[in-house]
C-alpha cells in the first residue's frame, strides 16, 4: 500500500486549507486511516483517525477545528483544517491501517505517507 498526500502549503493563521490522501497498490481493504504531525523537536502525535466505520478520534488541540473523513471507495482520506494557528506547524503524515493479505489471518501493517508541511504565518 502507497500513500500519497497532498494539500499542505504556507498558510496564514485562521486559514482553512484541506489535506488529501490517497492509498493505492494492492488493497484488500482498509481498517485504520488517519493524520499524525511532527513539528521540529517533538514527537509525532496523532492529530486524527477514522475507521472504516466512520468512527472518528481527534487529539485535543485541533477537536472543534479540524474535521476527517474518508472516502472508502476511492481509499482516501481528507483533513479538514479551519481555524489554523502558527502552533498548527508541522510536517503532517497520513497514516493507514491495512490487512496484509485477504483475510484477518495475515494480520495488518501500518502504513505511512511521505509527510506534507503546513506551515502557518502568523
Amino acid at each position: 500500500v502507497q500513500l500519497q498526500a497532498s494539500g499542505g502549503g504556507l498558510v496564514q493563521a485562521g486559514g482553512s486549507p484541506r489535506l488529501s490522501c490517497a492509498a493505492s497498490g494492492t488493497i484488500f481493504s482498509i481498517y485504520g486511516m488517519g493524520w499524525y504531525r511532527q513539528a521540529p523537536g517533538k514527537q509525532r502525535e496523532l492529530v486524527a483517525a477514522i475507521n472504516s466505520g466512520g468512527t472518528t478520534n481527534y487529539a485535543d488541540s485541533v477537536k472543534g477545528r479540524f474535521t476527517i473523513s474518508r472516502d472508502n471507495a476511492k481509499n482516501t482520506v481528507y483533513l479538514q483544517m479551519n481555524s489554523l494557528k502558527p502552533e498548527d506547524t508541522s510536517v503532517y503524515y497520513c497514516w493507514c491501517n491495512a490487512p496484509r493479505g485477504p483475510g484477518y489471518s495475515y494480520g495488518s501493517y501500518d502504513y505511512w505517507g511521505q509527510g506534507t508541511l503546513v506551515t502557518v504565518s502568523s
